[in-house]
């Protein structure tokens, strides 16, 4: 149903039973988009109050749902900080945790990692494991979390990972991600298309950045001028591409050319695909929800489907590889498990000086 969902969200041409679905949705979708507009209004006129943290808050959002690359671009942020020698802080909401929310959980306190992603959640412990130094924590309450680490670890920044629609904190510096090749899709507002807000909230943004994940950057460069206009902001371009394919055991990278099998539990992932597909034989791909859990059933049916196709070598996403060791950890399987590490290229520098 998800699948056929996101086709409608950011297919053309759509087929006459998706065409009818979509007007479906639509009506729920004009009381959602007239109930967030509602809300920006109170938030607008001060009327709903923002909370003031003593601490410089960066905020890391998009429009859409699905994969636009937030936590990635959260670790760049988090990085530049670090290397700054400031006190960093990662606020998360922590989708697709068994840990209970409605506290703050202390994922990372900058040095050991408390926290399986099975249990925290695939997002914070990426971050927890991708910036040492930093400390995470987790909570449906932003502001709680922000008390949590105001009383506790007094930092210098905190930065708000997937916070652009959280308004009850106020940022120093509003940064919204838009992907290059999916856009806005249809435009709509959820569940008919899958914008959470209206477009015209990038208004609200202090930076956009889109978030390229193709080697050709000419279409990309031609969005980021029609974003400048459309809504006067200072627009920048991130270029995330792949830095290398590795066995998680040995580290060792994956031949060119091999016969591979890929699978992911991200939102949009067509992108990972391409980027596989340019440099290799991707037979057969699978997937799940966004944020899913691997337990061992999902492993054996992972491997089964490669040996089907005589597929040796399994592909994955960061995000997935640090669900799946809490599986895979110190078992020997008849194929290799790789995962995709991107590297980033854009004027970070630029992007945070206010």
């Amino acid at each position: 149903m998800k699948l056929f969902i996101s086709k409608i969200h950011y297919k053309k041409d759509l087929k006459v039973n998706e065409r009818a679905v979509y007007y479906l949705l639509k009506i729920p979708g004009l009381f959602y988009n007239a109930a967030s507009n509602i809300r920006n209004f109170l938030y607008d006129k001060k009327i709903f109050p923002s909370y003031r943290s003593k601490s410089y808050v960066v905020s890391v959002g998009n429009l859409t749902t699905g994969g636009v690359g937030k936590t990635p671009f959260t670790i760049d942020v988090a990085k530049y900080f670090l290397s700054k020698n400031k006190k960093v802080a990662i606020i998360s909401r922590g989708y697709g945790a068994k840990l209970s929310n409605n506290e703050p959980n202390l994922i990372s306190d900058g040095i050991n990692i408390q926290f399986k992603a099975s249990i925290a959640g695939d997002e914070p412990v990426m971050i927890a494991k991708n910036c040492p130094g930093a400390i995470v924590v987790t909570c449906k309450s932003r502001i709680k979390a922000e008390k949590y680490l105001a009383q506790n670890y007094k930092p210098d920044v905190i930065i708000l990972d997937d916070a652009f629609q959280h308004r009850k904190i106020r940022r120093d510096l509003d940064i919204l991600l838009v992907d290059a090749k999916n856009k806005f899709g249809n435009g709509n507002v959820l569940p008919a298309g899958p914008l959470r807000e209206d477009m015209k909230s990038a208004k609200r943004a202090n930076k956009i950045v889109v978030v390229n994940k193709e080697y050709d950057s000419e279409k990309s460069l031609k969005f980021c001028d029609y974003l400048k206009k459309t809504f006067n902001k200072e627009v920048y371009l991130c270029k995330m591409v792949p830095e290398r394919i590795y066995e998680i055991n040995s580290s060792q990278e994956l031949p060119l050319g091999s016969r591979i099998m890929a699978f992911s539990a991200i939102g949009q992932p067509s992108g990972f695909y391409d980027f596989l597909k340019r440099d290799y034989k991707l037979i057969a791909v699978l997937e799940f929800d966004d944020h899913h859990i691997y337990d061992k059933q999902d492993v054996a049916k992972i491997i089964e489907y490669a040996q089907k196709e005589n597929i040796e070598h399994i592909v994955t996403t960061e995000k997935d590889m640090v669900k799946l060791l809490d599986v895979i950890e110190d078992i020997e399987f008849p194929v290799k498990f790789y995962t995709l590490k991107l590297q980033s290229y854009m004027d970070i520098k630029d992007i945070l000086s206010e």
